[in-house]
């Protein structure tokens, strides 16, 4: 899967996607450090242990790099920033049960426009899995050439 590349600078406008969620009972909010044992645990169930890795070291930044959707107090998904490097969003992931809502549009968008509110004029979305929503969503392109890239160094990726 390769990297993308997206400008921050351009993000398509949000009001009326959070203003559905909102009033479908959705919240989008930026993680607090009093819940990272509990937003770990999820995100290590419902995706993997990578990913719960990942996100403790975003919710641990000041502000934390990570957001997360809820529906009456139950995660349902998340999204980081500036985990495998700086200026790279992800991971992110939307529980089964609450895809296809726009939750995982509205979290992509928050955590995009939180790093061009940092000072970042570009996003890399890290080995982007679903290449065509990133590049509906947001424009990012492909970056050629990129893999395994600043995922060289992970355990399981032999050279």
């Amino acid at each position: 899967m390769p990297d993308m590349l997206v400008k921050l600078y351009n993000l398509p406008e949000t009001s009326e996607l959070f203003k559905k969620l909102d009033q479908e009972g959705y919240k989008i909010k930026r993680a607090l450090s009093a819940d990272l044992f509990l937003i770990r645990d999820y995100i290590a169930k419902e995706f993997n242990e990578s990913w719960a890795g990942e996100a403790f070291k975003a919710i641990c930044a000041q502000p934390s790099g990570c957001f997360i959707a809820t529906k009456g107090g139950e995660l349902v998904g998340f999204a980081c920033y500036d985990t495998t490097a700086k200026g790279f969003f992800g991971p992110t992931g939307v529980s089964k049960a609450f895809q296809g809502k726009g939750i995982g549009k509205a979290l992509y968008l928050r955590t995009l426009a939180a790093m061009g509110e940092a000072g970042y004029a570009y996003a890399i979305v890290g080995s982007a899995g679903p290449a065509d929503f990133y590049a509906k969503t947001s424009g990012a392109i492909p970056i050629p050439d990129c893999w395994p890239g600043e995922y060289r160094n992970l355990v399981r990726i032999e050279q």
